[in-house]
């Protein structure tokens, strides 16, 4: 059988025993931060063990993809070189919450394996493995399913004891191993068998877990409603079927290392193992970054993006063992695509996408190796210099975090150059680096008060949603809590956790905030500042008490913010639009990778390399109000997530959906999502749409900033009041400019004055004073002037200044000692004929104009001329 139809036949025989096909969840995993990535089949199902999330089916079989590279399950190293570690798996699983136990789950383990209508194997060589003191295993696996009590080996709690964690649900478990056979037995001195060696011999492809306890501080407590949850390796199983030794010789790998073989002219088994060990490294590599790419997951320097990098690189350094000097993996992916793309369409519809992110990412990791080896040879030129022999182990982790150098490239460098590697140093930085991304990861998506209510919950139904309708309802307190999650009644002042029956408030999700408003009822008033919803379905309503006392049993009347409420449904809509119109200018590899959806304004995350231009940002904000002022209609109604998917509703990456889904239609499918938030009925009801700013914020991820309705309006007052402000700041600061200016004019023409004064002339024993005054106005000519006249103590003064408009100004002034020798007036009009002007005045005192200002210059040179004739002299 082949990989593909094992995975059909598991899917097709659990269906047949009434299980519900619950699709493969993301590999990113949904609202749970306390995991990297998704590692197990029971990852979407966390919810529903913990008995915070409520299903409409009991049983559930899943292929589910999975990804261990990072974290407690981080076997990244061991990838290539062991027959059995992947990055990327498929775990194929059969799950039931409070439906069938033990016996149930034994048996369809045991007919599917062995019936010649499913795989049929022979039962002489399966053996199994349980808990050492679960009786109850023993009697089911013995008595019911057949298998000899010399073929069922019992097992401490290290090997078949599952445990979620430090607390919650877990239980014993049950293995199923196939014996490879005796030719395969290793020299073990205590014999080959599976409570000794463990060696590749027993192959174990199946473990059934039993969740019948809850692990707490006291110790274990018997859980009220047990579970199923199993979990079937596919790689692991189609290596049986197809009887070889190693995952990499099973059917799915073999095209990949095909199209690998084309591209560097080699063949996967023909040449020497480290060849053998790069074809392996690569297949699977380029596997992992293909569907962690196809579910949002972009390359990065933290998170998931960062574990993809390393995964990558790592790839790109075993391709060197192959020849290959660019980049390559890219390539890869297609054969991914074709092998994986029928059970999984995403890698195919998202390959355009995936395959630019792989060929940018390894282009830049191809400079970098460059960068890392100057590094490197200049670490080693310093110790030459120094003396020293060894390279710290500080300086080759940071080769290895920082441009991503792998300890035995450092290792193999440094020993061509006669150093060796201080390999204990590197292990220890290596290990703080690890205990630091622990310690970050270490939070839960639901806070310890939330757990509490949870539990106080059980037994109470999920509250029914109204808002998309109504703002204002009737509920009954189901429930009230204080804020450590404590049931409680509350009287003013007090803070309360508040559960009704039904409730127009929206709780946070999608991006969208939960809504606020006012809880009342007679003498009652509690004003609510914030809604959640418990994976349950309860929605917490987290308020104050201001008047009366609240209690369990009350009718209220809860009514949401409607202001608020339609502020927030604007930007909804809006960043649906956006989402589309971003599609449509940038390209279809954009997909929405976060968002917030707040009553001011929207905060929108989308997947594209480099900051958008201009224009695009224009021609985005265009298309968006375009929809708005067609006055689209905007609708919404259910329907299974099937038909949504073939009407091309937009899914967004991570997000988790169930069978039935909610579809956000504007117009007539121009944009189509699905969505669970509050939205306008129509798209005029947005008014107006404005793009703020946009930004990068991590490797491949951009954000938009926007604002839409009253939003764009502040947006344009505020801009206009910060205008007037800088406006009014800078009329003060011309003031202040324009009173230094005519400061520091003064300054220039008293200092001219003096200068002019020293360079008086004369004229039949008259002392005269000519030339151009740096002023701009006539007023600053004439007091230039009297300076001036005032200073020689006796003589005539004859100025000039050219105005900012191009126009002369002139002035003469004579002492009075003077007076009847030289006329003023009659001087200065004869100097501003020669400008082509004219003026006059006093015989002490005249001013004049001119319209020449480039006759200036030969205007004063006629002044001695002029006061010789007015002398006499001529």
């Amino acid at each position: 059988m082949t990989g593909n139809e094992i995975r059909t036949a598991f899917i097709e025989f659990f269906k047949s025993k009434g299980h519900t096909h619950v699709p493969s969840s993301s590999l990113v995993p949904h609202n749970d931060p306390t995991l990297l990535f998704t590692n197990a089949g029971m990852n979407q199902f966390k919810d529903t063990f913990l008995g915070l999330e409520k299903r409409d089916y009991t049983r559930a079989v899943t292929a589910q993809k999975c990804v261990r590279a990072g974290g407690k399950h981080n076997d990244l190293e061991e990838v290539g070189f062991t027959a059995r570690h992947h990055t990327f798996f498929e775990m194929l699983g059969n799950f039931s919450f409070g439906d069938y136990f033990k016996k149930e789950a034994l048996q369809y383990a045991w007919e599917f394996i062995t019936s010649p209508q499913w795989l049929g194997l022979p039962k002489e060589r399966l053996w199994v493995s349980i808990y050492k003191d679960d009786d109850e295993a023993f009697e089911v696996w013995n008595k019911i399913v057949g298998v000899p009590a010399d073929r069922i080996v019992r097992l401490g709690e290290k090997d078949n004891f599952w445990r979620m964690g430090d607390t919650g649900p877990c239980g014993p478990c049950s293995e199923i191993f196939w014996d490879m056979g005796p030719e395969h037995a290793c020299d073990h001195p205590d014999g080959c068998a599976i409570d000794t060696c463990g060696c590749d011999r027993w192959r174990e492809f199946w473990n059934n877990v039993f969740m019948q306890y809850n692990q707490t501080a006291e110790g274990l407590v018997p859980l009220e409603r047990t579970g199923v949850d199993t979990g079937l390796g596919l790689e692991r199983m189609a290596t049986i079927m197809q009887g070889v030794w190693s995952n990499w010789e099973i059917d799915l790998w073999q095209p990949i290392f095909a199209r690998i073989g084309e591209l560097c002219g080699k063949k996967y088994g023909d040449g020497p193992e480290a060849e053998s060990v790069a074809f392996r490294v690569i297949a699977d590599h380029a596997r992992c970054c293909t569907f962690l790419i196809a579910d949002g997951v972009r390359f990065s320097n933290e998170g998931r993006g960062y574990v993809m990098r390393r995964i990558l690189r790592r790839a790109v350094r075993f391709g060197r063992n192959l020849g290959f000097t660019g980049p390559f993996l890219w390539k890869v992916a297609e054969s991914v695509a074709e092998v994986m793309g029928d059970a999984y369409p995403e890698v195919r519809t998202e390959l355009p996408t995936i395959q630019e992110e792989l060929r940018r990412e390894e282009e830049r990791f191809f400079r970098t190796l460059e960068q890392g080896m100057a590094r490197l040879e200049d670490i080693l030129r310093n110790m030459r210099q120094d003396g020293k022999s060894v390279v710290s182990g500080q300086d080759a982790f940071i080769l290895y975090d920082t441009y991503g150098f792998p300890l035995d490239i450092v290792r193999d460098v440094a020993r061509e150059h006669g150093f060796s590697v201080d390999e204990e140093g590197y292990n220890r930085a290596m290990a703080e680096q690890k205990a630091r991304a622990r310690a970050a990861r270490d939070v839960s998506y639901i806070t310890e008060a939330q757990s509490r209510i949870a539990s106080h919950l059980e037994s109470v139904p999920p509250t029914r949603f109204l808002g998309y309708t109504d703002l204002a309802a009737e509920g009954e307190v189901l429930a009230v809590f204080d804020e450590e999650g404590s049931p409680t009644g509350a009287g003013a002042g007090s803070a309360v956790v508040i559960v009704l029956d039904q409730t127009p408030f929206y709780a946070e999700g999608g991006g969208q905030v939960g809504d606020t408003g006012r809880l009342t009822a007679g003498g009652l008033v509690v004003e609510v500042e914030d809604c959640r919803k418990l994976p349950s379905g309860h929605f917490l309503h987290y308020g104050t008490v201001q008047e009366g006392f609240l209690e369990v049993g009350q009718r209220v009347t809860a009514a949401v913010d409607a202001p608020r409420r339609r502020a927030i449904q604007k930007n909804h809509t809006a960043t649906h639009l956006l989402h589309k119109a971003l599609r449509e200018v940038l390209g279809t590899h954009v997909h929405q990778a976060g968002s917030l959806v707040a009553p001011d304004r929207l905060r929108f995350d989308f997947t594209h390399t480099g900051p958008m231009t201009p224009e695009q940002i224009a021609a985005v904000e265009e298309m968006v109000n375009r929809e708005i002022e067609a006055a689209e209609p905007v609708t919404w109604r259910e329907m299974p997530i099937d038909e949504a998917k073939a009407l091309g509703a937009m899914a967004l990456f991570g997000e988790k959906y169930g069978d039935v889904v909610r579809v956000v239609s504007v117009g007539d499918g121009w944009s189509r999502e699905l969505c669970g938030g509050c939205h306008v009925s129509n798209t005029s009801q947005i008014q107006y749409f404005k793009i703020l700013s946009e930004s990068g914020i991590g490797g491949g991820v951009r954000r938009v900033e926007a604002a839409t309705g009253a939003g764009v309006i502040r947006y344009f007052e505020e801009g206009q009041a910060q205008a007037a402000a800088a406006q009014e700041q800078l009329r003060g600061r011309v003031k202040e400019l324009e009173k230094d200016l005519e400061q520091l004019r003064a300054r220039l023409a008293a200092n001219e004055a003096l200068s002019l004064v020293e360079r008086a002339r004369e004229v039949g024993g008259v002392k005269f004073v000519t030339g151009t005054a740096p002023v701009a106005t006539m007023e600053d000519l004439r007091n230039m002037t009297d300076t001036i006249r005032d200073r020689l103590g006796s003589g005539v003064v004859v100025l000039g200044a050219v105005t900012g408009e191009g126009k002369v100004n002139l002035v003469a002034a004579v002492t009075k000692d003077l007076a009847g020798r030289v006329h003023a007036g009659k001087l200065i009009k004869e100097v501003a004929q020669i400008c082509g002007g004219g003026g006059g005045g006093r015989p002490d005192m005249a001013t004049a104009g001119g319209k020449n200002p480039e006759r200036l210059g030969e205007a004063l040179n006629a002044v001695p001329r002029l006061l010789s004739q007015q002398l006499g002299l001529q």
